[in-house]
């Protein structure tokens, strides 16, 4: 049986830190950071300018969309930079179990003068909400899911508990 602490399962650890360590994670940081960067630059330059020209509620809801997108983007580059430090060692595993480390629930946007959005703007608010959906995922399975799981049975002591059972050992 798993050692138990304040967060959970010691098992879950491992799961934490297997992730931390994969490729999988690799492409996913490098991705949201590259994101992040890519976002910002669009927003305070082009992004800035194409929206001068929007209409009063095309504007409006550029500027609630710009929002929301800086926002879910801050979410995940945390979440991500937790992990990192998990890798790294910087955070124990069990303190990226905590609650203020989870992705908070999903809102989602209003299509209030949305079509007169900048195309730019519309394509970043695409590829942020699939980046944010497949890291919840993530944070999911390690977080959630697998904290409502038992610790996955080993074969080979679950075999030798058998073989003890049934010769007396």
């Amino acid at each position: 049986m798993p050692e138990i602490n304040a967060f959970g399962p010691a098992w879950r650890a491992d799961v934490i830190q297997d992730f931390a360590r994969s490729e999988l994670f690799e492409r996913t940081f490098q991705e949201g950071m590259e994101l992040v960067e890519e976002t910002a630059a669009y927003l305070d330059g082009a992004g800035r300018q194409e929206s001068k020209l929007l209409s009063r509620n095309a504007a409006l809801a550029y500027a609630s969309e710009s929002m929301r997108l800086t926002t879910r983007l801050m979410q995940v580059a945390s979440w991500l930079l937790v992990q990192r430090a998990v890798r790294e060692g910087d955070m124990p595993p069990a303190a990226a179990c905590e609650d203020r480390y989870r992705l908070a629930e999903e809102h989602v946007r209003g299509d209030d003068g949305a079509e007169d959005l900048p195309a730019p703007l519309l394509m970043l608010l695409d590829r942020a909400e699939r980046l944010y959906e497949r890291v919840r995922h993530l944070d999911r399975r390690m977080y959630v899911e697998s904290a409502d799981q038992p610790a996955p049975a080993n074969a080979v002591l679950n075999h030798l508990d058998r073989l003890k059972s049934a010769f007396g050992t």
